[in-house]
Parts: structure tokens; sequence; C-alpha cells
């Protein structure tokens, strides 16, 4: 089985942070509550940044880049 991308539409929260816990720091400096959430396994990047009314582009060049993949 492979790994997803980090970028995939469909990735759920919980287990972006599980693969990448670099991320993790992230959701933590937007002050965003999705570390630990129970809505992080139904809930997608684009779900979180519609949440937070965050640039999605931009929040993930973040996550990337705290992923290690840029």
């Amino acid at each position: 089985m492979s790994c997803p991308r980090l970028s995939v539409p469909d990735l759920p929260l919980d287990e972006l942070m599980t693969r990448w816990p670099g991320t993790v720091r992230v959701f933590l400096r937007h002050r965003m509550l999705c570390v630990g959430c129970m809505v992080s396994p139904f809930h997608t990047i684009t779900d979180a940044c519609r949440e937070y009314h965050l640039n999605e582009d931009a929040f993930l060049t973040e996550l990337m880049e705290a992923a290690g993949l840029m």
C-alpha cells in the first residue's frame, strides 16, 4: 500500500498528522483545534481551512514545508 500525498483532497486530518507529525505544529500555530479533535478522522484540509477562514493554498504550503516535502 502506497503512502498518500499530503495534498490529496480527501485525506483525513488525523491521517495527515499521523503520517507527517511535523504538521501538528502548523495547526497549533494557527490556533486550530484539529489536533486531537474527534472530527479530524472526517475533516480534510479544505474543511479545516473553510472552518478557520484560511487560504488553503498558503496553508497547504505550510503543511508541506513542515512535513519536509518542499
